[in-house]
C-alpha cells in the first residue's frame, strides 16, 4: 500500500496533547478555553490556547488584545493555582483592535494544569482522544472540579460538534469528537474539488485508487493516496462513525468491493456515483451478495443533493452538502 502523506500543520485539536506534553516537561501550564460567545467571535466555542509561565503560547481563543489579556491572566493563574473566568465585550468601533470581526462578547475559562485542571483528568482526556473515543470535558464554571463524561451523556452536542454551557448557566461541556474523515474511492475529476471542500469543512480526506494514472500525486498534490484495492485499503483504514465514504469510479470492479466493505459498518454516510439506472443494477448485485434492503437503503445514490450540478465542482458541492446534512441531522 503506497501512501502519499500530506504534511500536517499544527491544529487546534492538538492543544490538550500539547498542554500535557509541556506539563510533563516541567513547565507551568494553563489551558484557556472559549466557553461562550455572543455576537461576532473569530474562534468558536471550545477553541483553546495553551500558555506557560513565560508567556509562550500555542493555539488561539481570539486574537488582538483579548488574547494578550488572556495570557496575562493565565500567568497570574499559574502563580496562585486558581482558575479564571474572563469576560470580554466590545463595541463595533473597538472590535477590530481586540480581534473580533464586529461587536460581540466572549467568555474564556483559564485553568492551571495540576490544580484547577487535575493532571489525571488531562491524561485521561488525551488518552481517550488517542483512541478516537468521543468524550466530554465537563466542568462547573462556578465551583469545579473538572470531570470526563461519555458522549451518550450529551448526544445532541456530540451530533452537532457543539461545545457550550448547559441550561443551568454554569456547566460547561467541551466536546472532543474523533476527527471527521472522508474516504473517496476513485481519484477521478470530481475528487479533485471534493478533497479541497472536504478539508475546508474539517475532514481529513483519503483517496483510494489502484490505477496509477488516476491516483497520481501530480493530480492531488500533498493528499493521502492509497493504491491498494478498495476493500483491502478500507480494512486498513477501519472507518468508524465519524467517517463518510464516497465511491466515484463508476466501475463495479472498484466501487462494489468498497461498498460491500462498509455497508455493515458504523460509517455515517455512503454515497455512490451513478445514475438511477446504474444504481438499480448495483442494488441487484448487492441483493445477490446477501445484503438486505435496509442495508442497501443506507446508500445515497445518485450521490449528492439534487441541485442540478453538472461540472465536477458543482457535483462536489452537492456531495459535500449531502454529507453535511447527513452528519448534522442524524439522531
Amino acid at each position: 500500500m503506497t501512501r502519499i502523506a500530506r504534511q500536517e500543520e499544527p491544529a487546534m485539536m492538538d492543544i490538550p496533547e500539547l498542554a500535557l506534553q509541556w506539563y510533563r516537561a516541567g513547565r507551568d501550564v494553563a489551558l484557556a478555553t472559549v466557553v461562550q460567545t455572543w455576537g461576532s467571535a473569530p474562534r468558536p466555542i471550545g477553541s483553546q490556547l495553551v500558555i506557560d509561565a513565560d508567556g509562550m503560547i500555542q493555539g488561539s481563543v481570539s486574537g488582538g488584545c483579548v488574547e494578550g489579556a488572556v495570557i496575562l491572566e493565565a500567568i497570574d493563574a499559574l502563580a496562585d493555582g486558581k482558575p479564571r473566568l474572563l469576560d470580554f465585550g466590545v463595541s463595533d468601533d473597538e472590535a477590530f483592535a481586540v480581534g473580533l470581526a464586529c461587536g460581540g462578547q466572549i467568555r474564556v475559562l483559564v485553568e492551571p494544569v495540576g490544580s484547577a485542571l487535575p493532571v489525571p483528568i488531562l491524561e485521561q482526556l488525551v488518552a481517550a482522544r488517542a483512541r478516537a473515543e468521543p468524550v466530554a470535558y465537563v466542568t462547573d464554571l462556578e465551583s469545579g472540579p473538572a470531570r470526563l463524561a461519555p458522549a451518550g451523556a450529551y448526544p445532541d452536542r456530540f451530533r452537532m460538534d457543539r461545545s457550550g454551557i448547559e441550561d443551568d448557566g454554569r456547566t460547561f461541556v467541551g466536546v472532543h469528537n474523533p476527527p471527521l474523515r472522508m474516504i473517496i474511492v476513485g481519484a477521478v475529476h470530481i475528487a479533485q474539488p471534493l478533497v479541497v471542500m472536504a478539508r475546508a469543512c474539517g475532514y481529513a480526506p483519503t483517496l483510494i485508487d489502484p490505477r496509477a494514472a488516476f491516483g497520481a500525486q501530480g493530480r492531488f498534490p500533498g493528499e493521502t493516496i492509497l493504491d491498494d484495492w478498495p476493500d483491502a485499503a478500507l480494512a486498513a483504514l477501519r472507518p468508524d462513525a465519524r467517517t463518510a465514504v464516497v465511491t466515484l469510479t463508476h466501475d463495479p470492479k472498484l466501487d462494489d468491493p468498497a461498498i460491500k466493505a462498509v455497508l455493515r459498518s458504523d460509517i455515517f454516510y455512503l454515497g455512490c456515483l451513478g445514475s438511477t439506472r446504474t444504481h438499480a443494477k448495483r442494488v441487484e448485485r448487492l441483493q445477490d451478495a446477501g445484503f438486505t434492503p435496509a442495508e442497501i437503503a443506507r446508500i445515497h445514490a445518485p450521490v449528492g443533493l439534487d441541485i442540478g450540478g453538472r461540472n465536477p465542482g458543482e457535483i462536489a458541492v452537492s456531495i459535500m452538502a449531502q454529507v453535511t446534512q447527513t452528519l448534522r441531522k442524524r439522531s
